[in-house]
């Protein structure tokens, strides 16, 4: 049975109480930035549009709506980290979700603790189960179908150096359950986790 579809064209307005598109793509890794200004400012703040890119060398990127710090830092450095947000560094990271003025320490308006980074310049999130320093490698505008530039600027990053809490490591595999990384959903507030007992595997299919 084909079920009935609500449709809309985004550009006229989707009629709903909130936009589905952020739901609809979720849950979505949380891209926890730290970055530094070229004055030496600290800044950390989540993004919700993050992911991975490429495999090698390991490349992720964070998509940033308007002028964001995080973007203007990364880009002026050429430096970032990622930062994984556990469940139990919601509240934390959600304190650094703050609009607050560009010289304001999100590290410090949180209570986080900034650790010295291995590769790069750019602390980390000592708290932070598992960090990924990075230099940036492209800073990329988004365009519109119709060519026009978009407010949004994407950022990537070659991962140069990882950290991993030996807690999350099992016969020296990662588990990604045992991090218990916070994941956005849609809405204002919805967020999520991974719990070990959702978890089924699947193989690729050989080649016919």
């Amino acid at each position: 049975m084909i079920a009935e579809h609500h449709f809309y064209e985004p550009a006229a307005g989707h009629g709903l109480p909130h936009s589905p598109f952020n739901a609809i793509i979720a849950p979505r890794p949380i891209g926890w930035i730290s970055s530094q200004s070229s004055g030496g400012t600290l800044n950390l703040a989540p993004f919700s549009f993050f992911n991975a890119f490429n495999y090698e060398p390991p490349i992720i990127g964070f998509a940033g709506n308007g002028p964001k710090d995080s973007v203007l830092n990364a880009e002026a450095v050429g430096e970032f980290c990622w930062n994984l947000v556990s469940a139990d560094l919601a509240e934390q990271m959600n304190a650094t979700s703050a609009a607050v003025p560009p010289d304001q320490d999100e590290f410090a308006l949180a209570g986080l603790t900034p650790a010295a980074s291995h590769v790069v310049d750019v602390p980390h999130v000592a708290q932070a189960q598992t960090v990924f320093e990075c230099r940036t490698t492209q800073v990329v505008p988004l365009l519109s179908a119709a060519g026009e530039e978009t407010v949004t600027k994407v950022v990537f990053g070659e991962v140069v150096g990882v950290h991993i809490s030996t807690s999350l490591l099992t016969d020296g595999i990662y588990q990604t359950a045992a991090g218990h990384p916070l994941l956005r959903g849609g809405g204002p507030s919805a967020y999520f986790t991974v719990r070990e007992e959702d978890r089924f595997d699947m193989h690729r299919p050989p080649a016919p």
